[in-house]
């Protein structure tokens, strides 16, 4: 498949990049892609919610009334589950949701999302560029020009920059990624995943 190579002001330069089968060409498996972005969301959990159970609560463990004849049911500490106050029954702890994903199905998930995004023409590529300094207003300039303004987009680059990412990082439906840290669901949320022509080659080695 041959994309036409743009640069950031929504011009044509005229060079043309040949995408690699083996990876924006595959069969996608809906499976894996889906087992890949439940790994990613599942290890961004923090999983520190925290319920005080009753050996935990403050209170006295001393039994605070006789056993029997009182007519009502028996009861020991207050610090019992029943009472108010008490501890809680079954509550959360901490917890980490990550779960072992072999590498060769995440690769076979990022190959198929980006498989996908081929196949809808919605993978653009762009010449490398550079911003000499942290400017939204100039990312935004870049946006409108390559006509993705209204719309989510993932930027892939060869290596991080910080200039970049920080001209970005105020705008709500842009991201910046680098080529070798890509993920199905940064992939599947965009709706444009804009390439530079060195992040290519890198994608090329990361997932060959």
């Amino acid at each position: 498949m041959s994309i036409e190579i743009q640069n950031i002001e929504g011009k044509s330069s005229g060079k043309k990049v040949t995408l690699n089968k083996d990876i924006f060409a595959v069969e996608p498996n809906d499976h894996a892609i889906y087992l890949d972005v439940k790994w990613y969301l599942a290890r961004r959990r923090q999983g520190t919610s925290k319920a005080k159970e009753r050996a935990e609560v403050t209170g006295s463990t001393k039994k605070i009334k006789k056993q029997k004849g009182t007519g009502t049911a028996r009861a020991g500490s207050i610090k019992s589950p029943l009472f108010k106050g008490g501890g809680t029954v079954f509550g959360p702890t901490p917890r980490d949701y990550d779960f072992k994903l072999n590498k060769k199905l995440k690769k076979v998930a990022r190959k198929s999302a980006l498989s996908y995004k081929a196949k809808g023409s919605d993978i653009i590529v762009v010449e490398d560029f550079v911003m000499e300094a942290a400017k939204t207003k100039e990312f935004k300039i870049i946006l409108e020009k390559l006509g993705i303004d209204s719309q989510k987009s993932l930027f892939l680059l060869p290596e991080k920059n910080d200039n970049i990412y920080l001209a970005a990082r105020n705008i709500q439906k842009a991201k910046i990624a680098t080529a070798d840290s890509i993920s199905s669901y940064d992939v599947m949320n965009a709706n444009k995943l804009v390439v530079t022509e060195s992040a290519l080659k890198t994608i090329d080695t990361y997932l060959a």
